[in-house]
């Protein structure tokens, strides 16, 4: 018999992200998330005002975490100092966050468009040319958009994967990918 109303407010959480995993932000709907959960869409929505709003309260840690990270890179003495702190903490979050960041798998530029997740863009920019080293080289902002994006996949593709060994995988591929070409 299904319940009239849910638990708790982390059930209607707990039920987005497996909805949100299994058929994507766009095709899951309130009432995907209601049936989930085992009650009505005006429980749901009693607990949230809609779903951009359950978005950003499951990606609410990782954003925090990104905007910590933007903050730590503008303060590096030189891009070398900035470069390190961006692969760093990059890598870092992503393995962090790597359910939260499977769950926007191929919707990231929509979501951008939202006025919850704007901001993300402009710190995206600078993480890119933190991690390029040389934000003035087209070859080095395609380097690191790259690599930022397929670091951003690999973790959604390999959860079973201990946080230690992924990282120090992702990490030492930035390092050799960034490695100033030999002459």
């Amino acid at each position: 018999m299904a319940r009239t109303t849910p638990q708790t407010h982390g059930e209607i959480l707990a039920a987005a992200a497996r909805r949100f995993a299994a058929t994507g932000y766009r095709g899951t709907s309130l009432q995907d998330i209601a049936t989930e959960v085992g009650c009505s869409k005006a429980a749901v929505l009693y607990h949230f005002a809609n779903k951009e709003a359950i978005l950003t309260e499951l990606m609410a840690p990782a954003i925090e975490v990104l905007r910590s990270l933007d903050d730590r890179i503008a303060d590096q003495p030189g891009p070398a100092a900035a470069q390190r702190v961006a692969a760093e903490g990059f890598v870092d979050l992503a393995v962090r966050f790597r359910g939260e960041i499977a769950l926007l798998r191929g919707e990231f530029p929509e979501l951008l468009q939202q006025p919850d997740f704007a901001h993300i863009q402009q710190i995206s920019e600078r993480l890119i040319d933190a991690l390029a080293g040389q934000p003035e080289r087209a070859s080095a902002r395609i380097t690191a958009l790259v690599l930022l994006a397929g670091i951003a996949e690999t973790c959604g593709q390999f959860a079973d994967v201990p946080d230690q060994e992924l990282g120090d995988a992702l990490l030492a591929l930035l390092r050799r990918a960034l490695e100033p070409p030999a002459h």
